[in-house]
């Protein structure tokens, strides 16, 4: 096996079962490019001189090709006008606020389908680089008013590094940042762990940062987590496998969202969600639910200014820890 995977052998089986298509694949993707060329044709026909008078949804999925626009409670599957693509300093993202045409067409699922003519004004953005060195610029959600940044205690173990850089990315892109500490049922089977997230929780709520502490296992902090999402856009960031999908199942079961197991082997989560998406809240607000990352760089953060993000290193009130990770992120960048 391993002389035909050097040979090619496998890699060409590979080639020939994707392939084979069945008359039914076959169809359905000869009706995706009909309706891909009926959205664009409308596109190239309407002009955006009315684009004021057109309806604004908001963007609650994107796609590689479409996104899905939530208007008055109806989703409309909607492709971008070429020339927006074109001028956009960034790529349309979920939590975007979209002025859309009607086309007159429907999907196979009954979904209306429309063009975006305009992106509005973002009022916040979360944003990541490709890398530490930032120089590709990710954008993950927009106009949320704050980022809940879920770690978890154990299983996967905290990463705080990567927690100080979701931090700085709030703040940078005008979201207010909440630290939540998950699955803090398992504190007994480690004290050092849960004795190091205290501190660190600690420290922060000294800087005027929000904290909790929940565990779905033992319904703790979930009426407080509850009260913090409602009435609010969130975006849910966090490490794969730390809860971020299960706590907001349970505070709201019927969403669909999926939950994946952590892995035995690596004791690393396995990624469940594979794009961003916007959920509403039946109390009230709306989550962005984000695929976990295992890696943070920062989009516009430069020496110049990563101070503003460490007032307590400027001050020289920083535990030692907090100087250690100044620096690393300094140099990092």
């Amino acid at each position: 096996m391993t002389q035909r995977y050097l040979a090619g052998d496998l890699d060409d089986d590979a080639a020939n079962r994707n392939l084979k298509f069945s008359n039914r694949s076959k169809t359905a993707q000869q009706d995706k490019i009909r309706r891909t060329a009926l959205l664009r044709a409308a596109a190239a026909a309407a002009g955006p001189a009315d684009a004021e008078a057109l309806p604004i949804g908001e963007v609650t999925q994107v796609y590689s090709l479409f996104c899905e626009v939530l208007h008055e409670g109806v989703s409309w599957l909607c492709t971008t006008r070429k020339t927006l693509t074109k001028v956009s300093r960034s790529a349309i993202v979920v939590g975007d606020r979209v002025r859309f045409r009607e086309s007159g067409s429907k999907d196979e699922l009954g979904r209306p389908e429309a063009v975006i003519e305009q992106v509005l004004p973002r009022d916040t953005i979360l944003t990541r680089a490709d890398s530490f060195t930032g120089r590709l610029q990710h954008p993950i959600g927009a106009n949320a008013q704050q980022m809940l940044i879920v770690v978890s205690l154990l299983h996967p173990a905290v990463k705080w590094g990567l927690v100080y850089r979701m931090l700085i990315a709030a703040q940078s892109g005008k979201l207010k940042p909440v630290i939540c500490l998950n699955k803090i049922d398992l504190a007994e089977s480690d004290p050092d762990a849960a004795a190091e997230a205290q501190q660190v929780l600690s420290h922060y709520a000294t800087l005027g940062a929000v904290t909790l502490q929940t565990s779905v296992e033992r319904n703790a902090g979930l009426d407080e987590l509850r009260q913090l999402l409602q009435g609010r856009s969130t975006v849910l960031a966090g490490h794969s496998g730390v809860g971020k999908s299960s706590l907001i199942s349970a505070l709201q079961p019927q969403l669909d969202i999926r939950i994946g197991e952590v892995s035995d082997y690596t004791a690393k989560g396995r990624h469940t969600t594979t794009s961003a998406r916007r959920y509403p809240l039946d109390f009230g607000g709306a989550v962005i639910d984000t695929p976990g990352v295992k890696m943070f760089g920062l989009w516009g953060v430069t020496h110049d200014n990563l101070g503003e993000f460490f007032p307590d290193v400027a001050a020289g009130a920083a535990p030692a820890w907090r100087v250690e990770s100044f620096e690393r992120i300094r140099q990092s960048l």
